[in-house]
């Protein structure tokens, strides 16, 4: 069965590059029936990964660990879920997973568009198999997940491979059944809008089509790719042990890239939609984003860096340099020579108008993923350079990052207030009067009760301002509705929202955003403990104290572990037994730690079990940390995806994106109506 596998995947290959070739043909020399036969060979391709992958999943469930990938990712003790997961907790899997979710993502496309775009689709078609073809080469010729367990020169006997190595401990975790698979469906995603913009240009067709038809695609696979990201966040800090949730780690690094040039994009759009302007920057953001999407992807797979999150070192390293640098090299030229056709339709007339604040909106998401980009390559420069590696620590992207993204706070509240075109001191002085004075009341009441860190006052000065900005505007809006309808404050709010989901699922998401902000800004206060104590000792961080009460210890069939059994308090009063753990897994040779996080609003009080004492038999080591506000950032998240799912429904009135002269900051009248 698996040489069926491994043949299916070879026929999917065969099926891509047929693919590429009958569309281009089809297109360039106007023969309908090869540009059909190239779309009905994508549905192929997804026909025989969906093969490929059914085959890969059965053996994981079977342990048939005469195949590598089996034996090396999964184990007999190992639960069904986890058996599940290993598709993609291996090199050689997850990169099946991302070929059979490109072919997933083509399919849709050209059944959606099979009576659209006739001439763009060609084109469309051939972008996307020509990724999924890459793909297929690595998966054929250079990292099967179909091989075979060898000894010598033959097939090593299922009687002589009694068990496997079992599935990564740390990917043993409930998010990492969601995780990967949720970034790769940002990853993947972001070729459909990569695809429509080449074929636009390869048409000389740079209009809005290739926009209004992939602006859904691209607000999907951008919520995909953000819930990605914060599961992520959320394993290295349930899992990990090491008591945060970001550490600016080079894998980490290269799954927010995408996602800032992804955002930028996002924003633009809407200038090329309403005013015919920033075409070049939106070819250059999607193009962008696609590309760091591939670059991610090999970050993990090519041993470039080191990082907790990476695959081993393999074989791909030239493969992807390649493809990365003949794809981004056609996508320049491609851009360069189509200049012509993405000129702007109106100027920018004033730095105060909203057009300048998406443009300095851009400057700086571009900053800040320039400075994420710089310091995550730039070990890896000086080690080719001068042959010594010199790393770059969270410090250099804290320094650079914390006040591009106070930048980006403020102009999330300036947006909304401020007019097309031009505006007056006077009108910006009216409309931004409250929200100010809301931030700077907020800030000078937390400075009066002794914060004094400044970033930290400005962080919730600005996410003051960004929400009372959002509040006014629901409330304005909601106030002119009810006028006319009677109905309820509530009511009219859902009725307004219902009017413009794109607009208004748009503050509910920079809502999401202020929240995370303030998550984030905590860290500013974070305390940390590392502590032996033995059984009747107490540890103590900040209004907390921590009671060793004992240790136990067993085994399971995967692993043996300690517990510590620890009664925790704050100002005397008891918060109950806090059980952290640490486990040793048998197949895998590996420890792990499982902690313990009491989670509240204000703060999450956070305890590994680090293991014993080097210096006292009777003790053990403790890692205790406070973080305030930490559950800011998860609360945050599920207020964007329910605002990123508002900007997915359809309006109740569909907007037409007038390209109108506005000279002063907009009514709560034409806010409705815009």
């Amino acid at each position: 069965m698996e040489n069926v596998g491994a043949l299916a995947v070879l026929l999917a290959f065969c099926f891509a590059i047929y693919s590429v070739i009958a569309a281009v043909t089809g297109k360039r020399a106007n023969r309908p029936f090869l540009t059909l036969s190239a779309e009905r060979a994508v549905y192929s391709v997804w026909a025989l990964l969906t093969l490929a992958a059914a085959i890969l999943i059965a053996k994981l469930f079977q342990g048939d660990f005469r195949m590598a990938y089996v034996w090396e990712h999964s184990n007999i003790s190992m639960s069904p879920v986890y058996k599940f997961t290993a598709w993609w907790g291996g090199q050689e899997g997850s990169l099946l997973l991302w070929a059979w979710l490109l072919a997933t993502y083509s399919s849709v496309v050209v059944f959606q568009n099979r009576r659209k775009f006739r001439e763009m689709m060609p084109y469309v078609t051939a972008v996307l198999m020509t990724v999924e073809t890459f793909f297929l080469i690595l998966i054929s010729f250079v990292e099967s997940p179909f091989k075979m367990l060898m000894a010598g020169k033959g097939v090593i006997g299922l009687d002589k491979v009694a068990d496997g190595n079992g599935l990564n401990p740390l990917l043993q975790y409930w998010t990492m059944a969601i995780h990967p698979p949720m970034l790769y469906l940002g990853y993947v995603g972001f070729a459909v809008p990569f695809a429509f913009a080449m074929g636009s240009l390869l048409t000389k067709q740079p209009g809005e089509a290739w926009i209004h038809t992939t602006r859904r695609w691209t607000l999907v696979t951008w919520g995909f790719q953000t819930t990605g990201i914060l599961l992520g966040a959320g394993w290295a800090y349930a899992v990990l042990g090491w008591g945060g949730y970001w550490a600016w780690d080079p894998v980490e690094n290269a799954s927010l890239l995408p996602w800032i040039t992804a955002t930028a994009f996002l924003h633009s759009v809407m200038m090329q939609e309403k005013k015919g302007m920033m075409k070049v920057w939106n070819m250059v953001l999607v193009s962008a984003t696609f590309w760091l999407c591939i670059f991610g992807t090999s970050l993990t797979r090519t041993g470039i860096v080191q990082s907790v999150h990476a695959f081993a070192q393999s074989p791909l390293s030239p493969y992807f340099v390649w493809f990365e640098a003949l794809g981004i090299a056609g996508t320049l030229y491609l851009i360069l020579n189509r200049l012509g056709y993405l000129k702007s339709e109106a100027p920018l007339e004033s730095v105060l108008s909203r057009e300048s604040s998406f443009m300095f909106n851009n400057l700086l998401l571009l900053a800040g993923c320039f400075a994420v980009l710089w310091g995550t390559l730039f070990p890896v420069i000086t080690e080719h350079i001068t042959g010594e590696k010199i790393s770059v620590d969270k410090p250099f992207f804290d320094r650079i990052n914390i006040p591009i993204g106070l930048g980006l706070m403020l102009l999330t509240g300036v947006g909304p207030l401020i007019a097309w075109r031009r505006s007056s001191i006077e009108s910006l002085k009216r409309a931004f009067m409250w929200p100010l004075a809301a931030g700077v009341i907020v800030a000078a009441g937390l400075f009066a009760i002794g914060i004094h860190h400044p970033y930290a006052l400005m962080s919730f000065l600005l996410c003051t301002f960004v929400t009372v900005t959002v509040i006014i505007e629901f409330f304005k809006g909601a106030t002119a509705i009810r006028a006319k309808s009677g109905q309820n404050l509530l009511a009219a709010m859902v009725e307004l929202t219902h009017r413009n989901t794109r607009r208004y699922g748009g503050y509910i998401v920079h809502i999401g955003i202020v929240f995370m902000f303030i998550g984030f800004t905590g860290a500013a206060f974070n305390k940390d403990l590392k502590i032996e104590v033995a059984p009747g000792e107490v540890a103590r961080i900040g209004r907390y104290e921590l009671k060793l009460a004992n240790v136990e210890s067993g085994q399971n069939s995967n692993y043996r572990w300690w517990r510590a059994s620890i009664a925790a308090s704050k100002d005397g009063e008891s918060l109950g037994i806090l059980t952290p753990e640490r486990r040793f897994y048998i197949a895998s040779n590996q420890p792990t730690s499982e902690v313990n996080i009491r989670r509240r609003l204000n703060e999450d009080l956070y305890v590994n079990f680090a293991g014993a004492s080097d210096t006292n038999e009777n003790a053990v080591v403790l890692d205790a940390y406070v973080f305030p506000l930490v559950s800011w950032i998860w609360i945050g998240y599920w207020v964007v995806l329910f605002g990123t799912i508002v900007c997915l429904i359809p309006s109740k009135t569909r907007l037409v994106w007038p390209r109108t002269q506005v000279v002063a900051v907009a009514g709560a009248h034409e806010r409705v109506e815009s």
